[in-house]
């Protein structure tokens, strides 16, 4: 996917969700969600099964299909090898509304096979980028 693609994505987008997102500060997930929420012009849904309560004061929910939206942009921040198992487990929440949709690999995760399957469903997939440094060097106005 090349950057104006990319571009279209985080334009048209309103709403993403972090999947995998860590209360750790020194992680790339919350340093990533940190910046999504205060910088940009999207709705920033957390999501870890293993975290309850707030987090960047935002409420973390434990899967996509506790949103009270389906997400434009699906950000995953998982290895490679555990993508599969993420799509399995998360997809079925969005299928009915995916058309259009984007799921993102983050920096250093790529899947040929779950990128198959988000494609085949009518997603847009963006593997091995940093959807913070896209956002910083495509839309550097931010909000």
């Amino acid at each position: 996917m090349n950057s104006a693609e990319i571009k279209s994505i985080l334009e048209e987008a309103s709403s993403v969700a972090v999947i995998g997102v860590s209360r750790n500060p020194e992680r790339a997930s919350h340093q990533v969600a940190a910046y999504l929420i205060e910088q940009t012009h999207l709705d920033v849904y957390l999501i870890n099964p293993t975290v309850t309560g707030e987090m960047l004061g935002q409420r973390v929910y434990k899967s996509l299909a506790e949103l009270p939206i389906i997400p434009d942009i699906v950000d995953v921040f998982r290895k490679g090898e555990d993508m599969p198992t993420v799509f399995e487990t998360e997809f079925p929440a969005i299928a009915d509304s995916a058309a259009g949709k984007a799921w993102w690999m983050q920096l250093g995760i790529v899947n040929d096979e779950v990128a198959k399957q988000a494609q085949d469903a009518g997603m847009k997939v963006v593997m091995d980028r940093c959807i913070k440094v896209d956002y910083m060097n495509l839309i550097p106005e931010g909000k």
